[in-house]
């Protein structure tokens, strides 16, 4: 293989990498599962040495090295997605079928060049990226929720349900989990937010992160559980494991699909309820979306203060609405004002997450449960967003206090945070209103 080759375009490229592909796996069995380790890579390498000889390729060291990683990529990867995941500025990555594929990038959609072949193709990444989790998707299970081995969250749809051919989506997560300093240089949230945020996870408050899809309610709740100490025990409870948590005492709990006889599904609820037997200090669920509010109310109402839990919804009111919603779907057929009562006792705090037009994600509301008025939940908003407008494209704003001091601040001051008045200063147009549903 002489170092001056004969550059060929993309599409050469890619019929080689088939070939290889072809040929390598005929060598070893179109069956056999290969790991990805340095063994595995080094055998390919070989195998590859080989194949590129018989097949008297003679090509530029450069596009040898482009043409060996993307049949390793086939092999043992995600195939034409691994250079996507190992881009740090793509955070989604959506397959619209095999040749349609999209990226967000730094909060814009934009399409990629990246395609695949066809819809083998696409299923065959889909199937290695489930494999290893023990989940399956076919015709009569076509939707399948997984994840990446470095956390990345990935949902598939396949064909009766995805009529272009299979589907995939994928929410990317950060090598490094975020951080609070990361989230206040981002603009997310305030250096005193970042204080308060940590005063009031000590102080074991029962803490809802609310917003829409991909405002960054997981990466809040991470922050967040950040600040439990190292000297508590925490159970978390997630349908596909995202929580990066860096305590060591730590329970990671996973549902479990049922199998095909449709038996033995192991649900939130049902690792809510277990959970209450494990002795935790901190139960952290990752997202409550049915029964299993009702099931955490009942947690956070029976000592286990310091709760942490995230749900859809577009304002501090929708989440008390959406948490009265889900536990009715539990069917135990309560009256709303028992509902009210539990949800008011137990919650003490709604920090509200949204996703601004710019595709930035802030902090837009800190909203305290302040008990019940009559029938009614009274809600108090402690720091609300204030839009200034456009710069430039930006949305300009600032996350302010209302003026008003939370009615839970003895609980910061009995574990020694004394908030300086200025933290909670000027009051905002019209904050004095006292929310009430």
């Amino acid at each position: 293989m002489g170092m001056a080759g004969i550059v060929v375009d993309r599409e050469k490229l890619r019929e080689f990498r088939n070939q290889i592909v072809t040929r390598i796996q005929s060598s070893i069995g179109t069956n056999t599962v290969l790991n990805r380790d340095e063994k595995t890579t080094r055998e390919l390498a070989t195998k590859f040495k080989l194949v590129y000889d018989q097949l008297q390729l003679n090509l530029p060291q450069e596009q040898q090295k482009i043409l060996f990683d993307e049949v390793l990529a086939e092999m043992v990867g995600f195939g034409p997605l691994e250079q996507l995941l190992g881009d740090e500025s793509v955070t989604e990555i959506m397959v619209n079928g095999p040749k349609l594929i999209y990226i967000e990038q730094r909060g814009r959609l934009l399409e990629s060049n990246i395609t695949f072949e066809n819809d083998e193709h696409v299923m065959r990444i889909i199937n290695r990226i489930i494999a290893p989790l023990g989940r399956r998707i076919d015709r009569k299970s076509p939707m399948v929720d997984a994840r990446l081995p470095d956390g990345s969250r990935v949902n598939a749809v396949i064909p009766p349900c995805s009529i272009d051919g299979p589907s995939i989506t994928i929410r990317k997560f950060n090598k490094k989990p975020l951080t609070i300093e990361n989230l206040i240089n981002f603009g997310s949230v305030t250096a005193d937010m970042a204080k308060f945020f940590e005063a009031c996870v000590k102080a074991r408050l029962n803490i809802v992160v609310s917003g829409g899809t991909g405002s960054g309610k997981t990466t809040l709740l991470n922050v967040l559980s950040s600040f439990i100490p190292e000297t508590e025990r925490i159970v978390t409870i997630e349908d596909a494991a995202e929580l990066q948590l860096m305590q060591r005492h730590v329970v990671r709990l996973e549902t479990k699909k049922p199998d095909v006889d449709g038996t033995s599904e192991v649900t939130i609820r049902d690792l809510v309820r277990n959970s209450l037997r494990m002795r935790p200090d901190r139960i952290v669920v990752g997202e409550c979306r049915g029964g299993e509010a009702l099931d955490m109310l009942q947690a956070m109402n029976t000592g286990h203060d310091g709760s942490l839990t995230t749900l859809h919804a577009n304002t501090p009111r929708d989440a008390t609405r959406r948490v009265e919603t889900m536990c009715l779907m539990a069917g135990m057929d309560l009256p709303l004002k028992v509902i009210r009562e539990q949800m008011a006792s137990a919650i003490n705090l709604i920090i509200q997450q949204s996703r601004l037009r710019d595709g930035t994600r802030k902090v837009t509301a800190v909203t305290e449960i302040q008990g019940m008025e009559g029938e009614n939940i009274v809600l108090q908003d402690i720091f609300m967003w204030d839009e200034e407008g456009d710069d430039n494209g930006k949305v300009a704003g600032a996350l302010k206090p209302t003026g008003l001091r939370p009615k839970f601040e003895p609980k910061l001051s009995l574990i020694g945070y004394k908030l300086p008045p200025s933290m909670f200063g000027g009051k905002l147009p019209g904050s004095e209103r006292n929310q009430k549903k």
